[in-house]
């Protein structure tokens, strides 16, 4: 099997299935924010909702939508085999917020319609092997009738795995039943999701290993309740040796069907084959359907590059060996800038670089996933609604007025995206993707742009649906265009004939403004709408025509003219301030039961407006952080009920008193502590938010005093100076004053990096390759760390050889040496000493997020310095990882 490309605690890409997340998105500090799950089997086994504070919020609402094939587009397309995505997500296991984040760019995949199941690809030897889904995730998933695992994953001992986890996990009681298996079915109940992804490759198993296992799997296959999918890992075999097969063999089988008892309900086959006719063959001798293997390609590494040896699993003119698994589809996002890239490599990964669905053939040796599997829908009940939402946005409009200018993301939110992507007839001058900088509803809508030729009229075949046309159905359509020569067409066709299209008429406005046109459909009454589409032509050339849609959507006006039922018994309750302008505020309200698609949180601002703030389909929802706005006394929130065909209910009013507003709090640094006369330093204010205005005097300093609030100073006299700075605002002052702050010496030239090479201890390290040394050896390259696993704290010391006189500390931590930004040290201490046993505090850091961090002390004399890290990473990660620890000064005199 194939091993880690890096360390697992680092980026964690088996190249086979090895294992694990890479962080690369930033997340809150707060504390007080829920965050997703993730467990060691200890922590399991004693975990239950009502001693978790995060687990309501991190709870699935939406229930696993039914889908469909109906009918296909792509004649190579089939439906028997299936897809299974093992995707990350979340780029991290720990530090994921329970309901959405507050950045733009995140994985927002969209291509549900190809996939039969998800695995949530998370989990580490420092943060937790058992990871269930986050609940966003779960929302979106089952929206479009997609179920999704969760993760267990037992890593090689070289890795940090530990065998006591596999022991743990298997311990019995007395009547046989396994603790372990058990929290595994009340998690998933719990938090609504469909099973688990079991992947087992820590070694030193024996046959009993392998034979207590057998039973694990057993029990949950008789305990789970109907529909939970349990999918076991081609790694164990029946001697409990780690030892990937590739293949269903008479070594790993035992493991899926053991005579007559079902064990798993699939498996997923490690990733070094050429042809899958021998596990199709061992599958039927078994009586399982092959289908039930899930043949594994790595595209992790390379993506739509990836060679794939495809007849192995698709022959010419026969059907599928097996079903097709897919390590690391979200290869598109973590190679990708920005979100246009993205989307642009998730096309050509599941629909090919033609980016027609329904012709592949030309798309070279990667066809793209339209080509092997017929496109689901889970578009079978009225209403139905979409805004193109495609579940994050820079900002978020509600009935096309901007409500929030604030970046977010929310996969919650987002709607079922068109099937085709895509599949459009004619209009080659027009081109047709996403929008981010418009929207109707959410962040996004869609855009056809380009040139309008009226002689080339585009036919765009959107969704394919199967709802039932009653009386009183409708269609509307939302949209605005920049030309009143653009004539803008609905399609619908009928599942009696679904390439047949019957158009209606919209109306466009002169302005570049939204517009609703609405259809009666009673004529049809008692049809299927099997697609819906649009048609544009124009009356005349336009070179730069652009076109949104901000919503689709087909419902029953009877059942709309019914009254929206308000939230009630909405609270806060519970709401914690920090400094006096931030407020983590904990919200809840009693479902409503009518038809509910989700619910809107509002906030109105001291000068009346609205702010939407937040949604989610649950019954809680946490606001962190939230800013004080011009020192308001108190603050009203409103929750909005949101029914499935976006009829909203009246609000339901909450709001908590703030605080007396603060006195600031005086702070500063300078970018150093000793210099020359004459060399420039560069002071900077970091008093806190509250501060209006400030104030410095420069003992000895050009300028000695300064309103400004980063100024530059230069001393020409050596000597030792103190400085001062009064923060102020309308409730008062704070004054700091810091003694014999600046030196000014001749010596300043001579300060270098003192502790380069030398001398250095440590609490432990990863490995031999990530000793104490590498971070004392001027590199940040090649991944020369010091890296320590275990429970923080961590420890670095380092020996100078003789005092030194020192000024400054810079630590470059795990996001300097190129790995995210969530594996940076957050809390640690700079201890200083003189014989390396009495120690005492030089700098103390609570709230790092940054890659270096550079710390300017009173020139101070010691020989021996210790990097203490209380919490290593931003997240629950208990592994320290320094590329660079750098002391500042010259040898003492």
């Amino acid at each position: 099997m194939n091993h880690l490309k890096k360390n697992v605690w680092v980026i964690g890409s088996f190249l086979g299935m090895c294992m694990l997340v890479l962080f690369l998105l930033p997340h809150s500090s707060s504390a007080a924010q829920p965050q997703s799950s993730h467990w060691f089997p200890e922590q399991l086994l004693n975990w239950n909702p009502e001693n978790d504070p995060n687990a309501k919020y991190n709870r699935s609402h939406i229930p696993l939508a039914q889908r469909d094939v109906l009918y296909k587009v792509n004649e190579n397309a089939q439906s028997d085999a299936k897809l299974v995505a093992l995707s990350a997500l979340n780029p991290n296991t720990s530090g994921v917020p329970s309901q959405g984040g507050k950045a733009f760019f995140a994985n927002t995949f969209s291509y549900w319609q190809y996939a039969d199941l998800m695995v949530y690809w998370a989990g580490s030897s420092g943060e937790g092997i058992i990871v269930p889904p986050s609940a966003d995730v779960i929302d979106a998933s089952h929206k479009n009738g997609v179920p999704i695992l969760g993760n267990v994953f037992f890593p090689p001992t070289v890795y940090g795995g530990k065998k006591e986890w596999v022991e743990q996990m298997l311990t019995q009681r007395a009547d046989g039943s396994f603790p372990a298996a058990d929290k595994l079915l009340e998690v998933a109940e719990y938090y609504g999701f469909d099973g688990w992804f079991i992947n087992q490759e820590t070694e030193g198993g024996t046959p009993e290993t392998a034979k207590k296992m057998q039973q694990f799997l057993v029990y949950l296959q008789n305990h789970k309740p109907e529909g939970m999918e349990i999918m076991w890992y081609d790694s164990m075999t029946n001697d409990g040796r780690i030892n990937w097969q590739n293949a269903l063999t008479d070594k790993n089988s035992m493991f899926l069907q053991d005579g007559e008892q079902r064990v798993s309900d699939s498996m997923f086959l490690n990733f070094w084959w050429r042809d899958q006719q021998s596990s199709y063959n061992k599958a039927q001798q078994l009586k399982r359907n092959p289908y039930d293997l899930y043949t594994g390609i790595d595209v992790e590494a390379r993506g739509t590059s990836t060679s794939i040896p495809w007849e192995g699993i698709f022959p010419k003119g026969k059907a599928p060996y097996t079903s097709l698994g897919i390590y690391r589809p979200d290869w598109a996002f973590k190679t990708s800038q920005n979100m246009e890239e993205f989307y642009q490599k998730e096309q050509e990964f599941w629909v090919g670089k033609n980016g027609d669905p329904s012709d592949t053939e030309g798309n070279g040796s990667w066809k793209g996933m339209a080509h092997y599997f017929t496109a689901k829908t889970p578009i079978q009940e009225l209403p139905f609604v979409t805004h193109f939402n495609t579940g994050s946005g820079k900002f978020f409009s509600v009935k096309g007025d901007v409500s929030s200018n604030e970046a977010w993301n929310n996969r919650s939110l987002q709607d079922v995206l068109p099937t085709w992507r895509w599949l459009k007839e004619g209009g080659q001058d027009l081109d047709v993707n996403f929008d981010w900088e418009q929207a109707y509803y959410g962040g996004s809508s869609l855009k056809l742009s380009g040139m309008l030729d009226p002689a080339d009229p585009a036919h765009l075949k959107l969704y394919k649906t199967d709802l039932p046309i009653q009386k009183d159905t409708e269609l509307s359509i939302t949209h605005k265009a920049n030309s009143k020569n653009a004539k803008v067409k609905v399609g619908i066709s009928f599942l009696d004939d679904p390439e047949s299209f019957i158009f209606l008429d919209t109306e466009t406005k002169d302005r570049d403004e939204w517009t609703t046109s609405s259809f009666k459909l009673k004529k049809y009454n008692g049809k299927k709408l099997a697609a819906i589409s649009l048609f544009v032509e124009g009356n005349q050339e336009v070179e730069d025509f652009k076109l949104h849609v901000g919503e689709l959507k087909v419902f029953n006006k009877d059942d709309y003219r019914i009254k929206s039922v308000r939230a009630k018994g909405a609270k806060v309750s519970d709401v914690t301030f920090n400094k006096g302008i931030y407020a983590d505020v904990s919200l809840e309200w009693s479902p409503v039961e009518s038809n509910i698609s989700h619910y809107e949180i509002y906030r109105t601002l001291p000068n009346g407006e609205k702010e939407w703030v937040g949604a989610t389909p649950n019954h809680v929802y946490f606001l962190s952080e939230m800013k004080r706005k011009e020192k308001e006394n108190h603050t009203l929130l409103e929750v909005v009920a949101v029914r499935k065909d976006f009829k909203r209910s009246k609000p339901a009013a909450i709001q908590f008193e703030w605080p007396p507003y603060p006195k600031p709090e005086a702070d500063f640094r300078a970018d150093k502590t000793i210099a020359a006369p004459g060399e420039p330093i560069q002071f900077t204010n970091e008093s806190s938010e509250v501060t209006e205005e400030v104030s410095w005097e420069f003992e000895g300093g050009t300028p000695s005093i300064s309103n400004e609030e980063n100024p530059i100073v230069t001393y020409e006299n050596e000597g030792v100076y103190s400085v001062t700075l009064t923060a102020r605002n309308s409730e008062g002052e704070d004054i700091l004053t810091r003694e014999a702050w600046i030196t000014i010496s001749k010596d300043a030239k001579n300060i270098t990096n003192v502790a380069l090479n030398k001398l250095a201890e440590a609490s432990g390290a990863c490995a031999p390759s990530e000793g104490p040394g590498y971070a004392l050896d001027g590199k940040v390259t090649d991944n020369s760390k010091w890296c320590a696993l275990g429970t923080a704290p961590h420890w670095l010391k380092v020996d100078l050889g003789a005092s030194h006189s020192i000024s400054k500390f810079v630590v470059k931590h795990a996001q300097a040496g190129g790995e995210a930004q969530a594996f940076n040290t957050q809390i640690f201490k700079i201890q200083v000493s003189a014989d390396g046993v009495n120690w005492g505090d030089s700098v103390q850091v609570t709230d790092n997020t940054q890659a270096v961090s550079e710390h300017s002390i009173p020139l101070t004399d010691a020989r021996y310095f210790r990097l203490w890290i209380e919490k290593p990473t931003q997240g629950s990660d208990q592994a320290a990882r320094i590329f660079e620890f750098e002391v500042y000064g010259y040898p003492s005199n």
